[in-house]
């Protein structure tokens, strides 16, 4: 199971945003190509990054900083979400040297453009399901939507994406655990690789994530408050 630990951008900056709320922003880092030097040091394979002000924009809005990142470690794998809303924007990216896209909003509201995308870009996108309960949210959470969460994953799973992540909103940022009911439902539900999000906090929850199948594990604020370590999150994960 891969560990993914997770850079949230706002203004430059890693932050982190409680239950994906804007007004309760932490901040932690001034310079997010530091943290990823951090965790490139601490045996990261992979980068999660969100750019928290392109999904609320609708549009890249701390591609420098991404870019950045990009540059200084080739060797990272680079999966970024947050405003990636056209193909423009997945161009733009993809260029800058990100190995996957995460589309949500976009995939949610527009599934046969999603789909053409996906058909267009094999395996270089990924599947946001940002989700309140069993129903998907957008538009950097701030919109409840109506669509079934495990309905829209098998559809979504048809085609050739890389993985999905599942956000369990309610968890994100909260220090409280993964929602490992719901994980376990969609691993089995779908034939792509699932990777948790949300609440991810100790050793034991990367140790129920592997056993229930998911690929991977982003970790955010465990990390920065260090409820766990990078390099007990990867020996855990195997």
């Amino acid at each position: 199971m891969d560990i993914l630990p997770a850079i949230d951008l706002i203004d430059g900056k890693c932050v982190r945003l409680v239950q994906g709320r804007y007004d309760r922003q932490i901040t932690y880092k001034d310079d997010p190509t530091a943290q990823a030097a951090a965790f490139v040091a601490a045996g990261a394979r992979w980068l999660h990054v969100v750019d928290l002000e392109g999904a609320k924009a609708g549009r890249p809005v701390n591609t420098p900083a991404v870019a950045a990142i990009a540059r200084q470690f080739p060797e990272l794998n680079i999966e970024l979400g947050g405003g990636i809303r056209n193909e423009e924007a997945i161009v733009a990216m993809l260029e800058a040297g990100v190995t996957r896209l995460i589309l949500g909003s976009s995939a949610v509201k527009d599934f046969e453009w999603f789909s053409r995308m996906a058909q267009s870009y094999p395996f270089r996108l990924v599947l946001g399901l940002d989700a309140r309960g069993a129903k998907v949210a957008t538009d950097g959470w701030l919109q409840q939507g109506g669509l079934d969460l495990f309905e829209f994953a098998e559809q979504a799973a048809d085609l050739p994406i890389a993985a999905i992540v599942y956000t369990d909103i309610s968890k994100d940022g909260m220090l409280a655990g993964p929602n490992l009911e719901r994980t376990a439902r969609l691993v089995q539900a779908v034939n792509r690789p699932v990777v948790a999000a949300g609440g991810v906090t100790t050793v034991e929850d990367v140790f129920n994530l592997k056993s229930i199948g998911a690929a991977g594990a982003i970790i955010g604020r465990a990390l920065y408050e260090g409820s766990i370590t990078l390099e007990e999150a990867l020996v855990a994960a195997g």
